[in-house]
């Protein structure tokens, strides 16, 4: 996840899957830096902060560094798969902010490349426009990609380029052969190829250029379709088509605002809250993929603002708006209401988070309660005059992550009661969201008009 969207809708997959892990370097300087593979590196020795040489990491595959003034060698970490996606993606984005050797140093010392070699190839071969080379290394390229289907369109995109560079050279001959041999037999676009054979008409380059609205043999339209080929390759890794962008149901059975929504944790049921007071539990059909009504729990009285399902799915919290002094605990098979918690009236319990152990929970709010309670509602621990945004437990069962009204997300221990500050920011509003990355829990931080990642 990125902070705009844009850095990692240039990262491609080519890049990150089956990178090298033997300390080699990529030694080809890259002619377009956002096309198929971010730029690589260039092979040259540069000099670090310490104004000492950086050979190229592709000069010693078993690369050391000297410890204790050269009186030990300390072997380099191997590092995992997720370790180089996250090296990769660094390296991407400082590629994007033109930090070449910043990069390059990256690349040396973690001994990752930025992307597959079988992909240096290929863009190099397309930005010199030599086709059966490029059409050579797309074939090696299948491995690496997800869906035959986008092969077969980035052959046709460049076959293409190919037929209509022979054209603009006039080898009509040449053209006619790759219309004929080549892009028909794919069966693929058959409109478009009728469009490609009126193009033989042409009478002149110009022409052909106007007609086709292309710009031409040479660095601009290869560049262009480097383009085309860095968005099929994102698309056949699910980029964008198995992102869901098609209304599928619509529900209905609320009848006031629905004011939150969740998920279970197997994905098997989905809990929405609403002003109307109820929360409505939908089973999800995995072979229809549609949602079926499973049960209604009613009687919150301020209405559901925010829900928590626990660990195993077996109980959902609901939690209600700022003027809510209560919290609510459901089995949800029988959905019966095991716990209906309430520590005073002025109390605003507007957010919960479950702890991995599923036999307790923290709730707070911001009137600067913050509890950890059972599932009877016990008190357990509370901690005062922490106004609460949002929380998360982590998974070591002892910290709780709270965001709060100073723009801090600290780090609370109830066993020995201590805390620190995980991050300040200075927003007006911080909210946690999460998941896990090498079992380490993430915070996205949403702010006003942009998301951060800790």
């Amino acid at each position: 996840m990125e902070a705009n969207g844009g850095g990692q809708d240039r990262d491609s997959e080519l890049s990150c899957r089956n990178g090298t892990q033997n300390g080699e370097s990529s030694s080809t300087v890259a002619a377009h830096s956002n096309g198929l593979i971010s730029v690589t590196n260039n092979g040259n020795a540069v000099s670090n902060n310490n104004g000492v040489a950086a050979q190229p990491a592709s000069n010693n595959n078993n690369s050391s560094s000297a410890a204790d003034g050269g009186s030990g060698v300390k072997k380099k970490k191997r590092l995992s798969q997720s370790e180089e996606d996250v090296i990769r993606l660094i390296g991407q984005h400082l590629n994007d902010l033109g930090l070449n050797q910043t990069v390059d140093l990256l690349m040396q010392e973690s001994g990752c490349r930025l992307e597959h070699p079988s992909a240096t190839k290929f863009r190099n071969h397309v930005i010199e426009g030599e086709w059966d080379k490029a059409e050579s290394d797309l074939n090696e390229l299948k491995a690496l990609m997800h869906s035959p289907s986008a092969i077969v369109r980035m052959k046709f995109l460049l076959l293409q380029q190919k037929y209509l560079e022979y054209l603009e050279d006039g080898k009509v001959l040449e053209a006619l052969q790759v219309l004929r041999a080549e892009l028909t037999p794919l069966k693929y676009n058959t409109e478009r190829i009728h469009i490609l054979s009126g193009y033989l008409m042409c009478s002149h380059a110009e022409d052909l250029r106007a007609k086709a609205e292309w710009e031409g043999k040479g660095t601009a339209s290869r560049t262009k379709l480097l383009d085309k080929l860095q968005s099929e390759c994102s698309d056949s890794h699910g980029h964008m088509k198995q992102f869901p962008c098609y209304t599928q149901q619509i529900l209905t059975e609320h009848c006031n605002e629905v004011w939150f929504c969740k998920f279970s944790n197997d994905g098997t049921k989905l809990a929405t809250g609403s002003k109307d007071t109820t929360v409505i539990v939908w089973q999800v059909d995995m072979d229809i993929q549609q949602l079926k009504l499973m049960k209604t729990l009613e009687g919150h009285a301020y209405g559901v603002s925010y829900l928590a399902w626990s660990p195993d799915d077996a109980y959902l919290i609901a939690c209600g708006p700022d003027d809510c002094s209560e919290l609510w605990l459901w089995n949800v098979q029988t959905g019966e209401l095991r716990t209906k918690m309430s520590q005073s009236h002025e109390d605003s319990l507007t957010s919960v988070a479950w702890n991995p152990d599923g036999k307790r929970f923290v709730t707070g709010g911001q009137r600067g309660q913050f509890y950890q309670c059972d599932l009877d509602g016990n008190l357990l621990d509370s901690w005062e005059g922490v106004r609460v945004q949002c929380l998360w437990c982590l998974s070591d069962g002892r910290t709780v992550l709270a965001s709060d009204t100073h723009q801090r997300i600290r780090g609370y221990n109830f066993e020995d009661l201590t805390d620190r500050n995980m991050y300040v920011i200075r927003v007006t509003e911080v909210l946690i969201s999460h998941y896990y990355f090498n079992s380490k829990c993430i915070c996205s931080v949403f702010l006003e008009t942009s998301l951060q990642l800790f």
